[in-house]
């Protein structure tokens, strides 16, 4: 039986150091520094990663820099389609003050505040869940008529995605978690393209 596959991989290192401690709004420079971050520049794909996106039919990619390049580094060559809809959820950080973390402590307090509804002046996690049905059906209708998908994307993200892919039939047969170029490989039975 022909499968539509869908591969979501998340990126790779990002070429910046987690290891500062900063009050929220250096918490917010950090993220956006992170955003415009490519990859460590040692960086290379692990062969898994090389050999799931040579077999796609087509490879995808947000259109954030750590994306691209993980896409890029996989392919061994510049990525042809870019999507929007598939940037990272956002992390804006309450204002705690003169209080001082990581970034990984600021994540999960980013990431907390966002999903109790703290949303600053970005995206909710409402409008999120939106964009993650879209993203869903865009890599739905790409996928449609057995083809494989090798898409480069981010962490949370992924996960945002996972409901909605299921909702049009894919099942998660593989789990490889969520660290830097880690993946998860959905199927379902090849559907007509439309």
């Amino acid at each position: 039986m022909k499968m539509d596959v869908i591969i979501l991989a998340r990126h790779g290192e990002p070429n910046l150091s987690r290891q500062v401690r900063l009050n929220w709004r250096g918490y917010k420079y950090w993220w956006r520094l992170y955003d415009e971050a490519g990859l460590k520049p040692s960086q290379n794909a692990p062969k898994i990663i090389k050999d799931l996106a040579k077999q796609a039919d087509i490879v995808i990619a947000s259109t954030l820099p750590r994306a691209i390049e993980t896409a890029e580094r996989a392919i061994g060559g510049p990525v042809k389609k870019l999507e929007p809809l598939l940037v990272e959820a956002p992390l804006p950080p309450p204002n705690l003050g003169y209080f001082r973390f990581k970034p990984t402590t600021w994540g999960a307090i980013a990431r907390i505040s966002w999903c109790l509804g703290f949303s600053g002046e970005g995206e909710s996690q409402v409008e999120a869940k939106v964009r993650a049905e879209k993203a869903a059906e865009v890599l739905s209708d790409e996928a449609a008529g057995g083809k494989m998908l090798f898409v480069a994307a981010h962490g949370w993200f992924n996960r945002m995605i996972r409901p909605a892919l299921k909702r049009r039939g894919f099942k998660c047969v593989e789990d490889h978690g969520d660290l830097h170029w880690s993946y998860r490989r959905y199927e379902r039975p090849s559907q007509k393209v439309k």
